[in-house]
């Protein structure tokens, strides 16, 4: 019985740790400390701000291979023709994955690589890590196209989003980073809110189960000296 209590607590444990999403570590090259990047899951309207922000500045380079249509809107509560509408601009097919029209030839000779697909950036280098990378952008003339990175010194990839920082100003600018971290989080684990919601449905189950099961073995073990 202890071992099982014993079990049960460490399984408890471990789920409560996963709700501070993915892990510290990264593998970028890191000047400054990162920016925790307090995500939430649950919170449908920021991931649909996010979606659009990635739709409008990222997928002109960045694909989304494993993320389809179909299972954004129904995850995010989008109907269809809203997503074909203003979401998929390159097939009318909503079971399509968000795929960009990019030639990887081209993009590899523009900017040094071929932009990655960011379907799962969330998780190999961390939502604080990301965030961190979307704010980070500054002005270095020595650079081709005026800005560098302090998460990612010498990165590539140009300052897409610095028409948008000057109209929003840096308060709000970090919010609609924040939405857009959100939504990545969200493409790296679209089962993400559902398992979590299962896995405390399945404790609470077990919590209740321990009492019946203690009591019967108090009973089987009374009479054992």
């Amino acid at each position: 019985m202890r071992q099982f209590a014993l079990i049960l607590l460490g399984a408890i444990t471990a789920l409560l740790a996963s709700v501070s999403v993915a892990d510290t570590e990264t593998a970028g090259v890191l000047e400054d400390p990162l920016v925790k990047a307090n995500v939430n899951i649950y919170d449908k309207v920021s991931k649909q701000r996010g979606a659009k922000l990635f739709v409008n500045y990222c997928m002109g380079c960045h694909s989304l291979q494993y993320q389809r249509y179909g299972r954004l809107g129904e995850d995010l509560g989008i109907p269809e023709d809203i997503v074909l509408e203003n979401l998929n601009f390159v097939s009318d097919r909503i079971g399509d994955t968000m795929q960009n029209a990019m030639d990887k030839k081209d993009a590899a000779e523009w900017f040094g690589a071929t932009p990655p697909d960011l379907t799962m950036v969330a998780r190999l280098r961390s939502p604080d890590w990301l965030y961190s990378y979307l704010i980070g952008f500054y002005e270095d003339a020595s650079r081709p196209y005026g800005y560098n990175n302090k998460i990612f010194p010498l990165v590539g990839m140009p300052h897409v989003l610095a028409d948008l920082e000057e109209e929003l100003g840096d308060e709000k600018f970090r919010e609609a980073m924040l939405d857009l971290t959100n939504f990545l989080v969200y493409t790296a684990e679209p089962i993400q809110e559902t398992r979590r919601k299962i896995g405390f449905g399945v404790l609470f189950f077990l919590l209740i189960l321990l009492i019946p099961a203690y009591l019967l073995k108090r009973e089987y073990w009374k009479d054992v000296k």
